[in-house]
C-alpha cells in the first residue's frame, strides 16, 4: 500500500517544551541558567527610544530659521513638559509676543538652524518579555532574553486570533460535539480570567458571553466564518495572526464550520481542568508555519532531554496512508477533515499547472477531490 509523511498537528500529554522567549531588540536579561521560574516571571526588559516629534519652531514664531537658536528656552539635551514653551520671540520693545511650546513630553534631541525645526524625543517605552510558562531556565540568549524548559501537556490548534494568555482551564461543554456552553461560558464568576474549552463550535452569543465575563480564552472546535469575522471586527486572511485587538484568545481545534473537537484532545483538556494553561492563538499557514497552541506545565518537573516536540520548534510528522484521516490547509478546501482514499505516485498537473504529488481525498458523501500532498496534513487523535 502506497504511504507518505506529511506534516501533522501535535496532541500530547507530556512533551518537553522550550519556549524561547525574546525582546524584539536588545537589552537586559533578568534571570539565570537553572533559574526555576514561573509564567509570570519578567524574563527580559528594555527600554525602547520614544516616538521623534518634529516642531516647526521658525513656521510657528514667524522668523528664519537661523533665528530659531536664539529664540530657544531650551537647550538640546534639556527635558521638556507637553505644552511647555520652548521659544519665544519679542518684538516693538515687547509689545508682541510670540511663543511656541512642545507638544509632547520628553527631551529636545536637536535644534536645527537650517530647517528651522526642533527634534524633541518623547519619554522611552518600557518593554518586557516574561516566561509565558513555568519551568526552567534552560539557556540564556545575551542581551535579548532566554529559552525556558518544561514538562508540559501541548496540543496544536489549526487556527487562532489573538497573542498569549494565561488562565485556569476550564470545561464549558458537555462533550466533544457539544457547542460551548452559554451559561457556563459567561453566567460563572468562575470563566473570569479562564481558558474555556468548548466542544463543536461557538457562536456569537456564547463568544460574547466570554467576553462579558473576562474570559482569557475560547478553545473550541470549530466556528463559523461569519461568526469569526463578527469576533474579530473585519475578514480576516489565514497567513499570519496573533495581533489582533480581541478580548480573549481564540483557539479553533479541526476547522471551520461545526466541527466536533477530536475525542482525544477534548478528553485531555477536560482531564487538565483546573490547571494553568499558556495560550497563544498566532497562526502563519504558509512558509515558516506556526500553529496556535495550549501549554500546560505538569506539576513534576524532570530534566529529561528526550526527544519530544517542543513549543514552537513542533515538526512532527506522521505517515500518509489510505484511510488516514487528513485536514485540508488550503483553499477551497481549508479547514474540511477528510479521509484519504488513494494516493497516485505519478506528479500530476494541478490548476496552477505545476506537476506536484498529490492525494485523493474523501471529503464526505463520496465526495472525492484531488490536492497537492503539500495542502494537508494528519489529524491525530
Amino acid at each position: 500500500m502506497p504511504v507518505a509523511y506529511t506534516p501533522g498537528l501535535t496532541v500530547t500529554a507530556d512533551a518537553l517544551v522550550r519556549e524561547e522567549r525574546l525582546l524584539p531588540i536588545n537589552g537586559e536579561v533578568l534571570v539565570s541558567e537553572g533559574e526555576q521560574v514561573d509564567a509570570e516571571s519578567p524574563v527580559a526588559r528594555a527600554m525602547r527610544p520614544g516616538n521623534l516629534t518634529t516642531v516647526k519652531v521658525s513656521e510657528r514664531l514667524g522668523i528664519d530659521s537661523a533665528q530659531v537658536p536664539g529664540a530657544m528656552l531650551k537647550s538640546q539635551g534639556d527635558a521638556v513638559e507637553a505644552d511647555e514653551v520652548i521659544a519665544e520671540t519679542r518684538s516693538f520693545f515687547g509689545l508682541f509676543h510670540s511663543t511656541c511650546a512642545s507638544p509632547v513630553k520628553g527631551t529636545v534631541e536637536h535644534i536645527s538652524p537650517l530647517s528651522g525645526h526642533v527634534a524633541i524625543r518623547e519619554q522611552p517605552v518600557p518593554l518586557e518579555t516574561v516566561a509565558h510558562v513555568s519551568g526552567r531556565v534552560a539557556e540564556i540568549i545575551e542581551g535579548r532574553g532566554a529559552v525556558i524548559e518544561t514538562r508540559a501537556a501541548l496540543l496544536q490548534g489549526i487556527f487562532g486570533v489573538g497573542g498569549e494568555r494565561r488562565g485556569l482551564l476550564r470545561a464549558a461543554a458537555a462533550g466533544p460535539d457539544e457547542p460551548l456552553d452559554v451559561a457556563l461560558a459567561g453566567d460563572d464568576p468562575d470563566s473570569v480570567g479562564a481558558v474555556l474549552v468548548g466542544g463543536a463550535t461557538a457562536d456569537r452569543e456564547s463568544l460574547a458571553a466570554a467576553a462579558r465575563a473576562g474570559a482569557a480564552g475560547v478553545v473550541v472546535g470549530g466556528i463559523a466564518d461569519v461568526d469569526l469575522r463578527a469576533f474579530v471586527g473585519h475578514d480576516i486572511g489565514v497567513a499570519v495572526t496573533g495581533q489582533e485587538p480581541v478580548p480573549f484568545t481564540l483557539i479553533i481545534t479541526e476547522g471551520f464550520g461545526r466541527v466536533p473537537m477530536a475525542r482525544r484532545t477534548f478528553e485531555l483538556l477536560a482531564s487538565l481542568a483546573g490547571k494553568r494553561a499558556s495560550i497563544n492563538g498566532a497562526t502563519q499557514i504558509r512558509a515558516g508555519v506556526i500553529r496556535p497552541q495550549i501549554i500546560v506545565p505538569l506539576e513534576a518537573q524532570t530534566d529529561a532531554r528526550a526527544p519530544t516536540p517542543s513549543g514552537r520548534d513542533v515538526g512532527v510528522e506522521a505517515q500518509l496512508g489510505v484511510g488516514a484521516q487528513v485536514r485540508l490547509i488550503r483553499e477551497p478546501y481549508f479547514g474540511r477533515l477528510a479521509t484519504v482514499t488513494a494516493l497516485p505516485a505519478p506528479p500530476q498537473q494541478i490548476e496552477t499547472e505545476a506537476k506536484v504529488r498529490v492525494v485523493e481525498v474523501n471529503l464526505g458523501d463520496d465526495h472525492r477531490v484531488i490536492v497537492p500532498r503539500a495542502n494537508v496534513e494528519m489529524v491525530h487523535g
